[in-house]
């Protein structure tokens, strides 16, 4: 059970994390287990951010999330950037 609540807050720190960056997450799922973050489905620029770099954006990102507390991996291999 303790697991349960820890990933589960882990997953709404992620999703906290995400949420602050220029990026439209509403088609992406978030999996927070056993220290590895698990990002799926399709990520976009925001509108009003047709400049940004998704690319480096995610790797902005891969980054912000390894540098937390509790999260020792980050697999974003089903994840697909569409502009």
């Amino acid at each position: 059970m303790a697991h349960n609540v820890e990933d589960a807050k882990m997953t709404r720190l992620v999703q906290r994390e995400l949420g602050r960056r220029p990026i439209d997450i509403t088609r992406m799922t978030i999996r927070y287990t056993h220290g590895t973050v698990y990002l799926y489905g399709i990520v976009r620029r925001l509108r009003g951010h047709e400049n940004l770099d998704l690319k480096e954006e995610m790797n902005i990102i891969y980054r912000l999330l390894r540098s937390r507390n509790g999260i020792r991996e980050v697999h974003m291999e089903e994840l697909v950037i569409r502009a």
